[in-house]
């Protein structure tokens, strides 16, 4: 399995349209992780229902999504649907909200089952189970006939994760996984994952804001800022030698644990970097960098013309016309 994205935007229909998403592109080959990170408002999970199909009424979506070669936007939803679910899954970010709240959560695994893998109904119950106790659900033949909200949330994302892999898909995508999760599920949940990914040879789309997560579940990683890349390489390389401005910026503003020559006292007494301003909302861009209103290396170079997408280093590209000095 192969998805290639092309010069992917999302717009919102209007007069003019809203432009959402502009200039996506990448390539994930099959097996391969692909971490998706950026504030809160940089499109990330509009990505991702875009590439699934999903997206909200009155959005529309231009240039290609292929996989395997088949361009996911030409088909009509009738094959649409044979194609979500059955070749790429999706862990939405609240699983309140993705579960049916008038369903067993027994029920809602075997749908999958029934609908993509045409299992009897027998069948399609006992697979169920097993997918619910492959996800370590505690006490999972109990829990089979509960309804969502009889369950915490680390239980109802376990039940996501198990609807998700029902149909055994080739791609899986995460949104934001273990949002809301204490963190101790939120270790569960991402050792599920990578557990579960690497047993069936899946690939995987993290999207998340935790630039940690990705370091430890990611091969590369895409950096997107106000509906566009911003930067993207292997996930070490763009950790350790981030090539724009905004990527250190989010480095930045992680706690530090350790730092080299400091000690304890001195890292607790560090206060955290920050990011000024916040993601510019859609229809508000500034001409020019989209970032250049919040980056600390701007110069007047980076307000006429939006900067190019640019590859400056083996299999790692960015968008910033400063990104030499970083080098």
């Amino acid at each position: 399995m192969k998805l290639e994205l092309e010069k992917l935007a999302v717009s919102l229909r209007g007069e003019p349209p809203l432009p959402l998403i502009a200039d996506m592109s990448f390539r994930l080959e099959e097996g391969g992780t692909l971490g998706i990170v950026g504030e809160s408002g940089s499109g990330k999970s509009l990505l991702a229902l875009a590439i699934i199909g999903l997206l909200p009424g009155g959005m529309q979506a231009k240039g290609r999504i292929l996989l395997d070669g088949r361009d996911l936007l030409g088909l009509p939803e009738s094959e649409l649907c044979h194609v979500r679910g059955a070749r790429i899954g999706m862990i939405f970010q609240e699983p309140m909200t993705a579960l049916n709240p008038a369903m067993r959560i027994g029920d809602q695994i075997a749908e999958g089952l029934l609908w993509h893998r045409k299992l009897g109904a027998a069948a399609a119950r006992a697979e169920a189970l097993r997918l619910l106790e492959r996800v370590r659900m505690p006490e999972a033949t109990r829990r089979f006939a509960f309804y969502p909200h009889e369950l915490s949330g680390g239980q109802r994302q376990r039940v996501g994760i198990a609807i998700a892999l029902a149909p055994g898909p080739q791609l899986l995508i995460a949104d934001e996984p273990t949002t809301a999760l204490d963190v101790t599920v939120q270790s569960e949940i991402l050792d599920l994952l990578a557990e579960l990914v690497a047993e069936s040879a899946m690939s995987l789309i993290l999207i998340s804001h935790d630039l940690g997560i990705i370091a430890g579940m990611a091969e590369r990683t895409l950096v997107m800022y106000a509906g566009t890349r911003f930067e993207e390489g292997p996930t070490e390389t763009v950790l350790r030698h981030p090539l724009n401005p905004y990527t250190r910026g989010l480095l930045q503003a992680m706690p530090q644990r350790g730092l080299p020559g400091t000690d304890e006292r001195d890292r607790r007494a560090r206060r955290l970097a920050s990011i000024p301003g916040s993601v510019p909302q859609a229809g508000h861009l500034a001409p020019g960098c989209r970032f250049a209103d919040r980056c600390a290396m701007a110069i007047p170079a980076c307000r006429p013309v939006e900067p190019a997408w640019r590859e400056l280093a083996p299999r790692h590209a960015v968008r910033c016309i400063r990104a030499e000095a970083l080098l």
